[in-house]
């Protein structure tokens, strides 16, 4: 058991309150998410979290996808072409 001081103890029944969760709820999504940002807890290894992880990152990748897609062409050969290019002495 981990004595918490008085200030402690009030902010998270404080939080707890606000987010309608029991304290230790609240006190074990806190250290989770500070060890998160700490490098301690990977989200990819969380299962609850896997799918949600995962889904973000998709979006992400997709994001890229389309804004390389809206790039403009700079070149207007065709793709044989150019590599016909690279390929000769």
């Amino acid at each position: 058991m981990i004595a918490l001081s008085k200030d402690s103890e009030a902010l998270a029944r404080r939080l707890a309150e606000a987010r309608h969760l029991p304290v230790q709820d609240v006190i074990k999504q806190a250290l989770e998410a500070s060890a998160r940002s700490a490098g301690v807890l990977r989200e990819a290894f969380e299962p609850s979290r896997l799918a949600e992880t995962t889904a973000a990152r998709k979006a992400s990748i997709a994001r890229i996808v389309a804004q390389v897609k809206a790039l403009p062409i700079l070149d207007p050969r065709s793709p044989q072409e150019i590599m016909d290019e690279l390929d000769e002495p």
